[in-house]
């Protein structure tokens, strides 16, 4: 499976888990030019921002770890463009959904409040 398979792969089923959660997806794969929110949807009142990430192993950290400063900032920024363009009110979280798959099974751990924006 390639990387960008696995990618794929991660956000369907990332998106399954959020539904069966009673989430309310928004978007997927919502761009503002070169950047991309992976799943935008509402729970609780609120706008929930996931970035997910897939790896095929643990054995380099768990793929949360991959959310760096840098890659928050930009997430922070499609979600403000989302915002924006939605014309939406409502507090806003910041999640991570953490998915190690391999052939047997697939591990989903999903982080909630992961990051906040800086003031």
């Amino acid at each position: 499976m390639t990387q960008q398979e696995l990618g794929i792969l991660g956000e369907r089923k990332a998106a399954e888990y959020l539904l069966m959660k009673k989430y309310k997806i928004l978007a997927r794969n919502y761009r503002f030019g070169k950047l991309e929110a992976d799943i935008i949807c509402e729970a609780d009142g609120k706008l929930i921002v996931v970035e997910v990430k897939t790896r095929q192993t643990a054995e380099i950290g768990e793929p949360w770890r991959a959310v760096t400063r840098s890659k928050q900032k930009q997430i922070i920024k499609v979600a403000n463009a989302y915002i924006f363009e939605k014309n939406i009110h409502s507090e806003t979280r910041f999640d991570i959904i953490s998915i190690v798959h391999n052939g047997y099974r697939s591990d989903i751990e999903h982080i909630e409040d992961a990051f906040y924006p800086l003031v």
